[in-house]
């Protein structure tokens, strides 16, 4: 029989039954005589039969599979959102299909039609940096299919969410550098159109206005997020007459790229300048100097989220449901300035 996956049908042929009879003899159903399910399991045993779940799951029209989309696979962050997710879903028998996007709109629409074609019950999303309009989910949305968005989230759509309070969370990344004697703020911001984007400059502006400081164009930048226009953002700011005194990154990969920045034109952290990252990677703890910076309860974003998924299954339906948690901001020596 080669390599491939051993069938009931396989068992069925080679024992001259029928497909049903081997499977309530698998079952040790009653209406199966004792010797003729001590048969078919000693064969099964032998040929290492395993049951399909997918292909029982179709029977039920329900594959215990939920489809997990997020930006990348690598960073810690989304490593432990997906391991929430995961013990959640065990709980409920269910297992996990991961994609990554790649940051790519296209692949994410790769991914759902790939995770709808494998037959997953559902999706639990994190939006690509790419992904401006919806459609792709609009058709999940239509037919009822279990549909949970986290982090990055679209507006408009009438889904469960969970996201983190970025507002607050920005707002004492200000209030920690003012504490600190800085006075010029900048921050490194991330595409406008995301929603962690607009929380967040909204948090600035607000932490700004809070401390008693001047709103300047010129200290918020942009960028794709990638280390290398983070870095061109970083040489931006530092390429203004008079320097900033503190930068934050919309996340640690650009803090990181800010500080490799700052190091190479001369330039001292935090005594010429303090940083704070955001999500707190674990790099962040190992850099010199460690990296202030903005932790996530990673963890239980995904929990939260799962939740939410195993919610709509019970509803059988579509609802709206917001959950945001609450970050901590995490002092390390990149902040404190040496008075």
């Amino acid at each position: 029989m080669g390599k491939r996956h051993i069938s009931l049908k396989d068992l069925a042929e080679e024992l001259g039954v029928s497909i049903s009879t081997v499977s309530r003899a698998l079952k040790n159903h009653p209406d199966i005589s004792a010797e003729l399910t001590q048969k078919i399991q000693q064969l099964a045993h032998e040929r290492n039969y395993v049951p399909n779940p997918l292909a029982m799951g179709l029977l039920r029209q329900q594959t215990k599979m939920i489809g997990v989309i997020v930006p990348d696979i690598v960073t810690h962050f989304y490593a432990s959102i997906i391991s929430g997710i995961e013990e959640i879903a065990n709980q409920h028998g269910y297992f996990c299909i991961i994609s990554s996007s790649g940051e790519s709109f296209q692949k994410e629409v790769e991914s759902v039609r790939n995770l709808l074609k494998a037959r997953v019950e559902g999706l639990i999303v994190c939006l690509s940096q790419g992904t401006k309009e919806f459609s792709h989910f609009n058709r999940l949305i239509e037919t009822e299919i279990p549909l949970v968005f986290f982090d990055r989230v679209p507006s408009g759509l009438n889904v469960p969410t969970v996201t983190v309070d970025g507002v607050s969370a920005v707002k004492s990344i200000v209030h920690h550098f003012y504490e600190n004697g800085c006075r010029r703020i900048a921050y490194i911001s991330g595409p406008e159109h995301l929603s962690i984007t607009q929380n967040r400059n909204r948090g600035f502006r607000e932490g700004v206005a809070e401390c008693g400081l001047p709103f300047e164009e010129d200290l918020l930048v942009s960028c794709n997020m990638s280390p290398g226009n983070a870095n061109a953002a970083a040489k931006k700011l530092l390429a203004q007459p008079k320097l900033p005194d503190a930068i934050f990154g919309i996340n640690d990969t650009v803090a990181f790229a800010a500080m490799k920045e700052i190091k190479r034109q001369g330039l001292k952290i935090p005594e010429d300048i303090a940083l704070v990252g955001f999500t707190d990677e674990f790099h962040s703890t190992v850099v010199d100097p460690p990296l202030t910076s903005v932790t996530h309860p990673t963890f239980e974003i995904g929990k939260v989220a799962a939740g939410l998924f195993f919610k709509l299954i019970e509803k059988g339906g579509s609802f709206s449901e917001n959950i945001v948690l609450q970050t901590e901001l995490v002092v390390r020596e990149s902040s404190k300035k040496k008075r």
